[in-house]
């Protein structure tokens, strides 16, 4: 009875993809978006148009990183050596308080960022594909009785709880405050590429 139904599931797998394949759906990161033809591409560097000095640079690395780890397109280091060129800005970046003790004392903070981007294809000297709006939101606890361990993203992190526990409320926010940050950075270089690969 269970192989008879394992063998009506994978028959009826077998028939929805070619189903979604028809109505335009794409496995994400297929890259099936992107110019036919195009192997190289070039991460020209992002205008930062926030007052955080060097935030577009620690965003480079990210978006670079996501682009590689697809194979889909080898990053260079020169516009002449690319058929595509990603250029972008930073629109805005913020962190503001989204929780609070007892005492109104901040115990998370909302971090957020925006950042257009648009691509080009060398070869017909044309814009391929843009977007005026790719964002992201990381939540940051800033104290150790904020933070939740059983959680996928702290379990990602070097430090445990009995860590935190025996540090100070300022070392805390800061190695919280930057974790965060470039977990939200890697969230919209992630939101970006699949954008971008996909065409919407």
């Amino acid at each position: 009875m269970r192989r008879r139904l394992s063998s009506v599931g994978f028959a009826a797998l077998l028939m929805v993809i070619p189903l979604l394949a028809g109505c335009g759906y794409h496995f994400a990161g297929s890259g099936e978006a992107l110019p036919g033809g195009a192997k190289t591409i070039y991460v020209d560097k992002f205008t930062n148009k926030t007052r955080f000095t060097g935030l577009n640079d620690q965003f480079m690395r990210y978006m670079k990183d996501e682009i590689a780890l697809h194979d889909r397109l080898q990053v260079v280091d020169s516009p002449s050596q690319a058929d595509l060129i990603l250029t972008g800005s930073i629109n805005s970046a913020d962190t503001l308080p989204s929780s609070f003790n007892s005492a109104l004392e901040p115990t998370i903070y909302d971090q957020t960022m925006m950042i257009s981007a648009r691509l080009k294809d060398t070869r017909e000297n044309k814009i391929v594909w843009q977007t005026r709006g790719v964002t992201g939101l990381q939540h940051a606890p800033v104290v150790a009785q904020s933070i939740t361990t059983t959680t996928p993203s702290f379990l990602k992190q070097n430090l445990r709880g009995g860590d935190y526990a025996q540090m100070q409320d300022i070392q805390v926010a800061d190695t919280q405050t930057s974790f965060y940050q470039g977990a939200l950075m890697q969230q919209i270089a992630q939101n970006l590429y699949s954008q971008m690969a996909e065409g919407f």
